[in-house]
Parts: structure tokens; C-alpha cells; sequence
């Protein structure tokens, strides 16, 4: 399975996918008017349907893309394969702070349906400078009404997007390509795994196809399984509370299953909740994890030890004197080894590498007890192996320059038979037992394939070491050859054959983005013991007997809806369910028909048949059986609506049902109406002529807010309910003169209607029919003062409406600090006002109010506007699903002078301090920049009194903007750009008139991008002179930086355009370079400073709102 984000997503903080095949979710599937820039087509393909070829590519030319203020953008459609397709982009990114895109079917909502169609395809980002830096990704994907559009929600960061130095907007054109093959549809869900190869897989619970690929692994190596099924555990244990039992109860279901097994319950057992299941984690650490809780729960059984003895081996770190007879050694155990990729061809360069002695001299001698610091060797040798040894590839990295984690896709072999006695023993420690022989065969490979932030995981496994492979992919289990398994996880690039020559598709090379991160290998001497045979008497007996019942369950569950077209279910209301939920589950109408007792009855069956089962089932004899029809009326409400005939009842039970429910479900729902004698016992229902009226009573008491439900009562439609108050009040058990006031429950959706019945107007009149419900109480003497609700109406306002809100701290989003009970038709200031009283606030207009994202589970990114909302109600919806939280915040000033404002972080750079300090101005939206720089003035601490402040846009360390001070603030963004304000250097005040004002950049050149220029640190301007050479400029700039010498002599110095470097000698003209001519962008042409970034990192970024941290793995029981 492919991950899927849960739809929609306002702030998708766990999603910033390099590489998440996705379909886009923002916005509901349907017809959606196109919102189209001036959007051209390269290659317009317009051939008919029926003579299209089956793969093609599209160009879509976008311009002025930077100033596109639509949040998503859908291309012109194209024809592939005879379908309608086209690109969607959100140009700001699906609520990420990437580009966005998908491959789209343009007609989706016209189309029949269960449509369905499959494609390959990939989109691009065209680099306008250097093609091959341009942006491709590729997947397929079989489309439908579901999933109508899949693509990439992270497709490329917006920074390296909108930074015209990269070559991907130029001219504020934005080319996007888009090379579709339509495929012949694949039967995904026909394909029986156990059928073609005899073995299941595991089902995806989100994001869990990292742990399924471990799991599937573990599982083959047989030795393992065998323990974990020896390990002790009882019949009244929980599979969800232990792990061994849910790891057994999964293994068997793994071996004697024919269809793919959930996870659920081994999770559940990690402790883990869904928004843990729905995160991805480094499958390393899961391993290690589980590896260790195993280890723990076996100590004191009978196959305690049994982790150590297939993964634990043994390395020797050493630390060895040169000049002097000292030698420090320390032992330490391992369960898997990292092997670094970067860097290494294959597994043995990765192995030499690991063994590498390391020379501590100089300043990093080694401090060795009785000789002090002396020249030493520093490495590490293999004591020992295990039979079952684990290599952990590192496909991801920390990358220092970018700051941020990279995933590694170079080419990196590994071998079928690892061989690590080679050499001599060149990985062994003097200490090894030279008599084992270290020869392994690979039995597993775990790939993943996508992008540092997400992707898939898989396994190719041979089970029993024999030449057959095996593709573990979450349900689907298929055969597969060697190459696929081997050399196809390698990675590095490949060059995609043409698909259709001649039809502007020249072939390039491509990244693979699927390779190898995990290997498992089986040491040859140890092969038999550990692929060992394990069958059912391994297996305890009470798992066995569990797991069988289970099994039996489920294949009565499949039975039973493969034979549901011959049954229907009849659901019985009682009396008894009536007085039972009325006032405690229910409220409104009369009863839940989910908690009422149920028949599956075959619907060939007569209906008097199964009055005898009711007879058996309630002890009321047939005779005295009466069946009501429910009937949903107009209003929404459901109601019992008429007595069945005796021509009904001689019926089959399915004919009845087609004529109580034409359209709907396989369900009869009935009411059973039971009269009891004097001595409680069931006596034959009275005759219901067409002037009788079945009436539903309920009784209110105001001053304990209850509502139950009293009974039923025949009553003419001529009579009156004066005549019937008497009985009333014996029923509710008041005094047989008691004054009651009666109302009729009309409805409650949308809203509750609920009107006082006048007692002396006939029921007729009244418009009262059968199944009407009438709600009775005391009528109040004097005042009502001390009742909440004194009346039913608005009591029954109150349960309709009441809604418990969990109130969160904004600053602790994810731990509730108090509850309230509301109205949902509180208006915003009585929401605000409760808050207030709660928090012990005088001002209620301080409390600023967000709503919660019921997807994400965070707060949404933007809060509740002052009186933005009518209802609690409006706060609590998110798309088509309601919340009960809110997070709230107190601010210093009342939010309505607040929103008045604009709010700006400013990034304050001293002249003469190394500090830079953060400051929030607040001011009038129609302020201009000057406004903001008088206020910065009042706030900072200036080199002298008369020093001028200038605001800048810096955006990835390049200055792209002097803000006039005329220019209002209002549209300012601060959000994605840094603000930064600095005082006016004297030099650019003199500026003579052939000075010129340069921008000045540092970079270094990132290796694992092809040597592309990477920009860090704080850009600045500087003056330079007509005729001034470099030397004398680089005087100035270590000046103005305060660079020591022996760090500034490895500095170059490079005259920069378009990202493209050319490397200056100290007596060239710098001015030279810089002609006076129109850029598209001042800060495309620059002096470059080239060094290594030594600068600690600031503790402040361009936006401190993102959450990038990762929730650790934790397995809790």
C-alpha cells in the first residue's frame, strides 16, 4: 500500500513527504471550476479518442507564477490513452510548504459508475537553466471515483520553487510536464496470495507498511517464530494488553490463514494510539523495540535467551599505543550493524570501512593512563557474529549543510553469499573463534521506496533459502525473480526506455527511489537449526482452540453476509426498550432500534411463523401479539404508523419487509404492542377502529431535569385531553387533581419543535395522529426561577444543543485543562464569556479562540476571528466531521484591536553587536514600513542617536527586497520570509556616482547535489568602487565580518549569476562584473563568499509555528 494522508489536512505537520504518493484531499470530488492561468500546451495533443496513443507527454507553460493568488491551479485537459486527463497544482503548497501536484482524471464526475483506470506517469518541474537539475517523480496508480487524483503533496520545497537562481522560475514562468502511460487495468483485489504462492500478507492500518515488511521478515526466519510461539501465555490474557500473545496470535494467522491478517491487535498490545499507528517511524527502532520487550517477556521461560542467540554478536572497540606497550580494549554486544552507503559501493566497502583504524595524533592524541597523551590507533574488530545478522543500511543521513535529513539513493551492492572471513579474517578480532565459519546467505531484503519524510515500505524474502523470491507488499504477496529481489535494490540511476520514439520523449536518466535498507542474512553453518520446521504442536493449545474459534467466527460472519440476500433482520420495540432509553440513551422520538432485540429470519419464512419465535422469546402468546410499522416521516421523525393486517401477516417475512421499506436495507423494524390485564399478564390487544389514536406519553420534572417515558394510551379523535388528565396523573403517579400542561414533540431536526397542546380543542383538531408523542409535567405554581429549564421546550432546546467543550491551553495543545458545558447555539461573545468567568478574566474580548483540525488533531493554523463566527456550532464543525475541542490563548490587548492590526516579526541586526534580536510590532493595518521603522527606533538600541533603519525581505539567505517606507504593511508576508531590519551603513550614505551597491552571499557547493551552490548565513550589501580589485574588497569584508585570518585565507571569492560560479583573482575589478543592465531579480547577480559554515545554528528560523519534530517509537506494556 502506498500511504495516504487522512483527508483533509489544514495542518499537515506530520506530512512533508518528499515522496508521498497521495491523492490531493483538500477539496470534496465533483465538478470544480477550472481556475486557469494563461496556460499554454507544448504539445497539445488533440487527436480523437479512439487514435490516441496510449502514452504521451504534456507541457504546461505557467506565467507570472509567483503573483498566482489561487490556492490550486488545473491545467487545459489532454487526451492519453482515450481518457481526459490534467494536472492540478496548489502553487503554495496542499498545506505544506511544498509544491504540490497531481495527475488528474478530468472527468471523473461524468464518468459511469465503478469506473476505473490505470496509469504510469510522472510529473516535472522544468529546470530552465540546466535541464538536468530538473524536478521528476514517478509512480502509477490505478484511478477511480475514490481516488480520482493521486500525485506528490510534497513535491519540491517552495523555497528552491521560487528562488530564480535555481532555474525553476524564470521569468516568472513556471514549466510543468506531465508523461502519462495508460496501462491495462490491474485486478489489484482478485489476486489471491495464498493461491499463487502459498503464503498471506499483512493489511495497512496507515502508515504501517514500514512494520509489516519487519514483521513478514521475522516471522520467516522460522527459529524465531518457533520461540515466540513457546513463550508462555494463558487463556485469560488479552491479545490488545500482551504482546507475546497478539505476536502468536499473529504468526498463526500469518501461517494458517488464507487471506491477509491485520496488525490491529499487535499495536493495540505496543500500547500504541492511532495517531502512533498513523506516524511513520525508522524501522530500525521499531526492530530494536520490539526486540528488546520480547527478550524481556522471555526471561524465566523456557526460551529465555533465544534474541541473543539468533541476532547478538560481538565487536571489540580497541584503542592501541604506538610508541608505548598500552592497549585499551572494551567488548560490546550488537543486534543489527549501520552500514554507511555514502561513499561505499557495497556491503565489504562498507565493512572495511567499519573496521577502519583511525590514527589519534597532533591535538587528538590519546590520553593513555600512566604515559599521558601519545600517538595511537583507534578501530574496532568483530569478536563474534550472530547465526541471524542484520544490516541496517543508512539510506537516510543528517546533511550538516542543508540541516535537514537526506536519503541516500546511490548504487550500493550486496552480495547473495557475504563472505566475512575474507581476507584472512580482516574483520576479526585476535580474540575470535577462527573455527566458525562466517559464510552467509541472504535471506531478506526490506526496501523503501520515496523520500526522506515518507514513502513505502516492502520485503523480498526467500523463506526457505531456495532460489525463489518472494514481494511482500502489505496484502498482496507475489513471486519474483532474483534480479527483481537483487540488483533492482541497488538504487543509483536509471535510464527509462523510451515509450513512445519520435513523440518528443527522449529518454534520461532517473533516480531510483526504491533500493534496499535493511538486509538479512543466515550464516550457512547455522541454516539448518534456524529455517527448522514448525508446525501446529508447537503451537500452545489454548491458542490453538482462541485462534480456531476466531477463525470459526469469522467464516460464520462471511457466511452470514454471503447469505444475506436470504435473510432479513427484524428489530422488535418493546414497551420495555422504551422505558429503558428514554430519558437515559434518548431523548427524542422513542427509541434507539440499534439496542432492541434483533431475529435474522429467512425470508421465505410466514410471517406467523415468526410470531412464534417472538412468543418463545417474550412469553407473550401469539394471540396477543400486535405489530406496529415504523414509518419516517417528513419531519425526520420516525414513528410507529399503523397496525399490520392479517392479509400482512399471512405473508413471508421478505414480502413485508419490501412493503414497509421499498428502497432501504434488509431491516423490519416493528413495534410490539402488548396489553397487560389487571394481574400484569398479556390479554388480547383492544380493536383499532380508524377513530382511535395511539398516543406515546413522556413526563418532565423540572426540578431534577428528567424526562421518562410513562406509557401508551388508545384515545378518540373526538375526545379531548381534559378527559384523559386524570389518567395521566396516575401514570406519572401524581395526585389524580394535579394541574399538568401537555405539549406535543413535533421535531428536533434541524431544530426542536415543541408546542403547548390546548386541552380543551379535540385531538382531531389538534392534527395528533398515531405514534404522536405528547410531553407532560406539573404545571408551575409561582415562581420558576429556581429551574434551569422550567418548561419542556426549553428543556428539550437544552439536550438538543448542549454540547460538553474540552478547552486546551493553545500553548499545550495536546492536554485538555478544562471542560464547560455549552449551548451550540451559543452565540461567540456568550462562548467567550464562559471562557473568561472560568479563567477568572475580567475582559472576555481578550480570549482568543481556535478551532481544532479533527484530522491533523492540532489546532487549525488560523484562529477564530472576533465575532467571526454566529454558533459554538460554527466553531466546532471541521469539513463534514464536529469537534469537541477548542483551544483558547489570553492576549495583552482585546482582539478586536488586535485584529485591527498587523502583526509583523521583525529580525533586528545590530551594526556593531554579532546579535540579532526578534521583535513583534503591532500596528495599524494602513501603517506603511516607515511606521514600522519610527516604531523598531523606540524598541532598539542604535549605534548613534541619528542612525536610519531600512527594512528588508530576506528569503534562503538572499536579500530580494529594500521595503520603501511608503509601502503599506498590510500585505506583507512574514510568514515564509524573514523580516529583517538593519541601520544604514555610512559607506552606502556617500554613495558616489559610479559606486555601485552590490549583494553579497555566502555558499558552498552541496556534493550531494551535483556540486549546486547551497546559500547560508546572513546575506548583506556592500559599496564597491569603480576600479576597486578584489583584494581591497576582501580587506573590507573581513573588516565588516570579523573573520580571523587563518579562517579567512581558505575563503574563495566568486562573481555569482544565476547560480553558476566564476571564481575571481585578487587583482580583477569587481565592479566589472556587475554591468549596469536590467536582472530579472538584483539578487540573481552577487559576490560570493565560499567557505564551510562553522556558525552555530541561530535559535530562531523564518518561521517558528512549523512542528518538525518526530514522535519516538514506544511500545508501553
Amino acid at each position: 500500500m502506498t500511504l495516504m494522508t487522512p483527508p483533509p489536512l489544514d495542518q499537515q505537520q506530520q506530512q512533508e513527504d518528499d515522496e508521498m504518493l497521495v491523492p490531493h484531499t483538500d477539496f470534496p470530488h465533483g465538478p470544480q471550476p477550472m481556475e486557469v492561468a494563461q496556460a499554454e500546451t507544448a504539445n497539445p495533443v488533440d487527436a480523437q479518442p479512439v487514435e490516441d496513443p496510449p502514452s504521451a507527454r504534456f507541457t504546461w507553460t505557467i506565467e507570472n507564477f509567483s503573483r498566482l493568488n489561487t490556492k490550486k491551479l488545473y491545467s487545459d485537459v489532454f487526451f492519453v490513452g482515450g481518457y481526459k486527463w490534467r494536472i492540478l497544482i496548489f502553487p503554495k503548497g496542499n498545506n505544506v510548504d511544498h509544491l504540490s501536484m497531481y495527475l488528474d482524471v478530468a472527468d471523473s464526475p461524468t464518468l459511469p459508475y465503478g469506473w476505473s483506470r490505470y496509469a504510469q506517469f510522472s510529473l516535472s518541474v522544468v529546470n530552465q537553466i540546466h535541464s538536468k537539475f530538473s524536478v521528476r517523480k514517478e509512480t502509477q496508480h490505478q484511478f477511480n471515483a475514490r481516488e480520482s487524483d493521486w500525485g506528490f503533496t510534497s513535491f519540491m520545497p517552495l523555497g528552491e520553487l521560487y528562488d530564480p537562481c535555481r532555474g525553476y522560475l524564470v521569468n516568472d514562468t513556471c514549466i510543468v510536464e506531465a508523461d502519462v502511460a495508460v496501462r491495462r487495468v490491474i485486478d489489484y483485489w482478485s489476486h489471491d496470495s495464498k493461491k499463487e504462492t502459498g503464503y498471506v500478507g499483512l493489511k495497512n492500518q496507515g502508515a504501517t507498511c514500514y512494520m509489516n515488511s519487519l514483521l513478514q521478515t521475522l516471522y520467516h526466519i522460522p527459529y524465531f517464530r518457533k520461540a515466540v510461539y513457546h513463550m508462555p501465555t494463558t487463556e485469560n490474557d488479552n491479545p490488545s494488553g500482551s504482546i507475546p500473545l497478539a505476536l502468536q496470535s499473529l504468526f498463526y494467522k500469518l501461517q494458517y490463514s488464507d487471506t491477509s491478517v491485520a496488525t490491529k491487535e499487535l499495536t493495540k498490545s505496543f500500547g500504541w494510539d492511532t495517531y502512533d499507528s498513523f506516524m511513520q517511524h525508522d524501522v530500525q527502532e521499531l526492530n530494536r523495540v520490539l526486540c528488546e520487550k520480547l527478550e524481556d517477556k522471555m526471561k524465566g521461560t523456557v526460551v529465555e535467551g533465544t534474541i541473543q542467540q539468533l541476532f547478538e554478536g560481538h565487536h571489540m572497540n580497541y584503542i592501541e599505543c604506538i610508541n608505548v606497550d598500552y592497549k585499551s580494549t572494551r567488548k560490546e554486544s550488537f543486534y543489527d550493524l549501520q552500514l554507511d552507503v555514502k561513499g561505499c559501493r557495497d556491503v565489504y566497502a562498507s565493512f572495511d570501512k567499519y573496521v577502519e583504524v583511525e590514527r589519534l595524533e597532533g591535538d587528538n592524541k590519546y590520553h593513555a593512563e600512566q604515559y599521558g597523551l601519545q600517538d595511537a590507533r583507534k578501530g574496532v574488530l568483530f569478536i563474534d557474529f550472530p547465526p541471524v545478522l542484520q544490516l541496517q543500511l543508512k539510506r537516510f543521513e543528517y546533511d550538516f549543510v542543508r540541516d535537514t535529513m537526506v536519503k541516500i539513493n546511490d548504487r550500493y551492492e550486496f552480495p547473495l553469499q557475504l563472505d566475512l572471513d575474507r581476507e584472512n579474517g580482516k574483520y576479526l578480532s585476535p580474540d575470535a573463534d577462527r573455527s566458525v565459519r562466517n559464510l552467509y546467505t541472504l535471506h531478506s531484503v526490506l526496501v523503501h521506496s520515496g523520500g526522506v519524510h515518507g514513502g513505502h515500505y516492502y520485503a523480498y524474502i526467500r523463506p526457505t533459502l531456495s532460489d525463489q523470491w518472494f514481494k511482500f507488499d502489505d496484502e498482496r504477496v507475489t513471486k519474483e525473480d532474483i534480479k527483481r529481489a537483487l540488483e533492482e535494490q541497488y538504487g543509483g540511476e536509471e535510464e527509462l526506455p523510451q515509450t513512445n520514439p519520435g513523440f518528443n520523449n527522449a529518454p534520461f536518466k532517473f533516480t531510483k527511489y526504491s533500493n534496499a535498507y535493511m538486509l538479512v542474512y543466515i550464516r550457512e553453518s547455522d541454516k539448518e537449526k534456524i529455517i527448522c520446521n514448525v508446525d501446529e504442536k508447537d503451537i500452545a493449545e489454548h491458542l490453538r482452540i482462541r485462534l480456531k474459534k476466531e477463525q470459526e467466527e469469522k467464516e460464520q460472519k462471511r457466511k452470514e453476509k454471503a447469505e444475506a440476500h436470504l435473510y432479513t433482520i427484524i428489530k422488535v420495540a418493546r414497551n420495555e426498550d422504551l422505558l429503558e432509553q428514554i430519558g437515559r440513551d434518548i431523548y427524542f422520538d422513542l427509541v434507539d432500534h440499534d439496542k432492541v432485540r434483533s431475529f435474522r429470519i429467512q425470508k421465505q419464512m410466514p410471517f406467523n411463523l415468526f410470531k412464534e419465535e417472538v412468543a418463545k422469546e417474550f412469553g407473550v402468546p401469539v394471540q396477543f401479539q400486535r405489530f406496529w410499522l415504523w414509518a419516517k416521516r417528513q419531519n425526520h421523525t420516525y414513528r410507529p404508523n399503523r397496525p399490520l393486517t392479517p392479509l400482512e401477516e399471512a405473508q413471508s417475512v421478505g414480502q413485508l419487509r419490501e412493503v414497509s421499506n421499498k428502497a432501504n436495507n434488509a431491516e423490519l423494524k416493528l413495534f410490539l404492542e402488548v396489553e397487560l390485564g389487571l394481574d400484569s399478564r398479556p390479554v388480547a390487544p383492544p380493536d383499532k377502529t380508524k377513530e382511535d389514536i395511539l398516543l406515546f406519553f413522556k413526563l418532565y420534572d423540572p426540578l431534577k431535569e428528567e424526562l421518562r417515558y410513562v406509557g401508551r394510551l388508545f384515545v378518540k379523535g373526538s375526545g379531548k385531553p381534559a378527559e384523559i388528565l386524570t389518567k395521566l396523573n396516575e401514570m406519572a403517579g401524581f395526585n389524580s387533581d394535579d394541574e399538568i400542561e401537555l405539549f406535543e414533540e413535533i421535531k428536533f431536526e434541524p431544530n426542536v419543535m415543541c408546542e403547548h397542546i390546548d386541552k380543551k380543542v379535540t385531538f382531531r383538531a389538534s392534527q395528533l395522529e398515531d405514534g404522536d408523542i405528547i410531553c407532560f409535567q406539573k404545571t408551575q405554581v409561582g415562581s420558576t426561577e429556581q429551574c434551569r429549564y422550567p418548561d419542556v421546550p426549553s428543556f428539550l432546546e437544552y439536550v438538543r444543543n448542549r454540547q460538553v467543550v474540552r478547552f486546551r491551553s493553545l500553548e499545550k495543545p495536546k492536554e485538555d485543562e478544562f471542560c464547560l458545558e455549552l449551548s451550540k447555539l451559543h452565540t461567540y461573545d456568550d462562548v467567550v464569556e464562559r471562557v473568561a468567568q472560568h479563567l477568572g478574566l475580567d475582559d472576555p474580548s481578550k480570549i482568543r479562540l481556535t478551532s481544532h483540525n479533527c484530522y491533523s488533531q492540532q489546532p487549525k493554523p488560523q484562529p477564530v476571528k472576533y465575532r467571526g463566527v454566529e454558533h459554538l456550532s460554527d466553531m466546532l464543525v471541521h469539513y463534514n466531521q464536529t469537534s469537541d475541542i477548542l483551544y483558547y490563548e489570553i492576549l495583552d490587548i482585546p482582539l478586536p484591536e488586535l485584529q485591527g492590526l498587523k502583526t509583523l516579526k521583525v529580525a533586528f541586526h545590530h551594526a556593531t553587536k554579532d546579535e540579532v534580536v526578534i521583535h513583534t510590532i503591532r500596528l495599524p493595518k494602513q501603517s506603511t514600513v516607515g511606521d514600522v521603522i519610527n516604531d523598531l527606533k523606540t524598541k532598539v538600541e542604535l549605534s548613534h542617536p541619528n542612525a536610519e533603519i531600512r527594512l528588508l525581505e530576506v528569503f534562503y539567505h538572499k536579500i530580494y527586497k529594500i521595503f520603501p517606507p511608503t509601502e503599506k504593511i498590510e500585505n506583507i508576508n512574514d510568514q515564509y520570509w524573514t523580516l529583517r531590519a538593519e541601520e544604514i551603513p555610512e559607506e552606502e550614505k556617500n554613495f558616489g556616482p559610479h559606486d555601485r551597491l552590490i549583494h553579497v552571499y555566502h555558499f558552498m557547493k552541496d556534493t550531494a547535489q551535483n556540486q549546486q551552490v547551497q546559500n547560508f548565513g546572513e546575506p548583506f550589501f556592500l559599496v564597491i568602487r569603480e576600479d576597486e580589485t578584489l583584494a581591497e574588497v576582501k580587506v573590507r569584508i573581513q573588516k565588516k565580518l570579523q573573520v580571523p585570518d587563518e579562517e579567512f585565507t581558505k575563503w574563495k571569492f566568486a562573481f555569482l549569476s544565476l547560480g553558476r560560479p566564476e571564481y575571481l583573482q585578487d587583482n580583477d575589478i569587481v565592479a566589472s562584473r556587475f554591468q549596469r543592465r536590467d536582472v530579472y531579480g538584483a539578487w540573481e547577480q552577487y559576490l560570493g563568499l565560499e567557505h564551510t559554515d562553522n556558525a552555530p545554528k541561530r535559535s530562531y528560523t523564518a518561521n517558528q509555528n512549523r512542528h518538525t519534530f518526530e514522535k519516538p517509537v514506544k511500545i508501553y506494556n
